[in-house]
């Protein structure tokens, strides 16, 4: 992003200088309801999220897990409608100063209007976009648009990516590089581990300055190892579970206690 630092990349810098690295916190916008999803991304920022990543609702999630498409789900049956995303990311930056990545699949975007999104998120406060499913070679609009309105562009990385292209989105991306593994199922973590962390020394080798991995993370634990040599973790389903099990409160408590992989200390007011 020229001449700016971006605001994610410095948050995830300043876990890494004050703890072992940042804690990213994802949560779809409207479940169960809006007005519930926007304080439950208030309370995980509270309780020890770096990053906020809000999901967009998409009635073809293809990406996503079983408890994360219910919940989309639920979110558009109840009414979700798109402007709905820069109400949320609006009240959520006026309660705290977490920066706020929106997490959404092309289609919506583009239906919406490229620049028409990118200045309505920009207004709203928000810090940019993770695009799972555009890569940066497809992505001329979006980065044109994303250095005009000073918003970050996460790109993702899979093990399966070439050098060259892991070099591509190194270069493309700001914030950090969203590092996922596609190998096994979620409980086989020594598997996905193995591939996140070879595929984030490949991302190093490539220039990427910030990695964070997402696959599967879901406890202390996990957060923990993936910092061993990620600058960041990424959590969802466990998120999204606790906030549908739980409400706000039990999401609350959920966060801090994944936090704690991160080396945050408990809030002692908690």
């Amino acid at each position: 992003m020229s001449g700016r630092e971006s605001q994610v990349a410095a948050a995830i810098r300043e876990a890494k200088e004050q703890r072992n690295g940042a804690l990213i916190g994802y949560l779809p916008i409207g479940f169960p309801d809006l007005g519930t999803s926007i304080d439950a991304a208030i309370a995980m920022a509270r309780s020890g999220a770096d990053v906020l990543e809000l999901g967009v609702p998409y009635s073809d999630p293809v990406m996503d897990g079983l408890v994360i498409q219910d919940a989309t789900r639920t979110a558009l049956e109840r009414g979700f409608r798109l402007r709905d995303v820069f109400e949320a990311v609006r009240r959520v930056r006026e309660a705290v100063d977490t920066p706020v990545l929106v997490m959404t699949y092309w289609n919506p975007v583009v239906q919406y209007g490229v620049d028409r999104f990118a200045a309505d998120l920009a207004a709203a406060g928000g810090a940019g976009l993770i695009t799972p499913d555009i890569t940066p070679d497809s992505a001329a609009e979006w980065i044109e648009v994303s250095e005009r309105h000073g918003l970050d562009r996460v790109f993702l990385a899979a093990p399966t990516s070439t050098d060259e292209r892991l070099g591509l989105v190194a270069r493309s991306t700001t914030g950090f590089v969203y590092t996922v593994s596609t190998m096994g199922i979620t409980g086989e973590r020594a598997s996905l581990d193995a591939a996140a962390r070879g595929l984030t020394e490949r991302l190093r080798a490539q220039g990427a300055e910030l990695a964070c991995v997402g696959i599967g993370i879901s406890n202390a634990a996990h957060v923990a190892t993936a910092l061993e040599y990620a600058d960041g973790a990424i959590v969802g389903t466990a998120f999204v579970r606790a906030l549908r099990d739980g409400g706000v409160a039990g999401l609350a408590t959920v966060v801090e206690e994944i936090a704690r992989g991160t080396g945050r200390a408990p809030d002692p007011e908690r």
